[in-house]
């Protein structure tokens, strides 16, 4: 009997649903899936609405700096007399005046603001597969904690089932008394044990909650299960392409774009920007029309922009050298996560396929050997203990292999989503 509980505890089936909607429940509850709370994460977490908002801050930024400047109405008198007449005896003149930037500059701005609004683009992109992964992550961790508690509470019932044999055992002379009492310690170390498992499901639900943004979320119920193997289909073709592809790369890629465009921006700024007027109005002593034109430019004297330029050129040769330590991170990220997400997978296999099917079958010898007099019932309890830990270890094993799957494919999304047939 005892045995038999145990062998009911089979594995979990693959991580997420296939249809990617949320539900509600009979009792009015919201059921999650894993492509659910990604949707959902995207709507309303802070950070990802904020990288939005980013980007329209950038489009702002980007339109104003291909803007010229304002022209300027001026109105000037002239040769007023100090004796009377005030205005009736002056040269009065209204025109306009327009500053014309230097050529250039005006296209180099407007580069430099659309290379802006790319990079902010970029970052959220990076922040979108950042967000994404967070989700799954948690999603994971939730599965677990779910799992981990469905198998500790089986593990209670048969402590217990166990305790009620050992007493009546013990009751009856048939096992020493100090058996009764490892039974009945094996029993309170798996309550104790389930407690434990209990708070963090708790703590669970609050990281998917807040890996989606929707602290209202942390009763939600999910469906889905923790994958039991990696999925290697895209990546051998992925690598290398993946990481060029990737946001975070693209983004240092537009940054220094930028940066070298605010060099050249920087180096032409010292020349002058013209200045043109024209402005017409009245001799009212002569009775006679007049028209005045003006032109005026500033003079590089002083400010010849030479610590500007040579901030830039520093800006540049940083933004160089982020390019290629983005380009260094992401292939380091890929090794380690693929080398992870092996593992992982070789041991969630090595797991499932080798030790708990070994321990399932230890145990069941043991059960029929113990009630048969071949075995003692400290036998049995040794056992019985080394199937739970095992059980447990593997849910241990799902969750790490679906947090590498997750790791490594948010490093694989970008190229993806470029070669997957819309």
């Amino acid at each position: 009997m005892i045995a038999s509980a145990l062998l009911c505890l089979g594995p979990q089936s693959g991580f997420g649903d296939a249809d990617g909607s949320g539900a509600v429940g009979p009792t009015g509850t919201t059921v999650l899936t894993v492509q659910e709370a990604i949707r959902l994460a995207l709507l309303h977490h802070p950070d990802f609405r904020a990288g939005a908002w980013r980007v329209e801050a950038a489009e702002g930024r980007a339109k104003q700096l291909r803007l010229w400047p304002n022209p300027e109405l001026q109105f000037s008198a002239e040769e007023m007399p100090t004796d009377g007449g005030g205005l009736s005896g002056s040269l009065n003149q209204a025109g306009i005046a327009q500053t014309v930037p230097f050529p250039g500059k005006s296209m180099l701005d407007g580069r430099i603001g659309r290379l802006a609004v790319r990079e902010s683009e970029a970052d959220l992109g990076a922040l979108r597969i950042e967000l994404e992964k967070g989700v799954k992550i948690a999603f994971a961790r939730l599965l677990a904690a779910e799992g981990l508690v469905a198998v500790a509470r089986e593990l209670v019932g048969v402590a217990q089932k166990e305790a009620t044999v050992a007493r009546e055992r013990a009751n009856a002379g048939g096992v020493p008394a100090q058996e009764q009492l490892r039974a009945e310690i094996a029993w309170e170390q798996a309550k104790t044990q389930l407690t434990g498992f209990e708070g963090e499901l708790e703590v669970a639900r609050r990281g998917l909650a807040g890996a989606i943004g929707r602290p209202d979320l942390a009763s939600a119920s999910i469906r889905g299960s923790l994958r039991e193997s990696a999925d290697f289909s895209m990546f051998d073709r992925g690598r290398g392409a993946a990481s060029a592809s990737h946001p975070t790369l693209q983004a240092a890629e537009t940054a220094r774009d930028r940066a070298q465009a605010e060099l050249r921006r920087a180096q032409i700024d010292p020349m002058p920007d013209v200045t043109l007027g024209i402005s017409g109005g009245r001799d009212e002593a002569a009775n006679a029309g007049i028209m005045g034109f003006r032109v005026s430019l500033p003079l590089p004297l002083i400010d010849r922009s030479q610590a500007k330029t040579r901030e830039a050129r520093a800006e540049a040769a940083i933004a160089e050298n982020a390019v290629e330590a983005a380009r260094q991170r992401l292939a380091r990220e890929w090794a380690e996560a693929e080398s992870r997400l092996r593992s992982a997978d070789a041991q969630a296999n090595a797991y499932r396929t080798k030790i708990l099917p070994k321990a399932l079958e230890a145990l069941q010898l043991v059960q029929t050997g113990f009630e048969q007099g071949k075995f003692p019932f400290i036998d049995l309890l040794d056992t019985q203990r080394t199937v739970a830990e095992t059980r447990l270890a593997y849910q241990q094993k799902l969750l790490e292999l679906g947090i590498a799957q997750a790791e490594l494919e948010a490093l694989l999304q970008p190229w993806a989503n470029q070669t997957t047939p819309r």
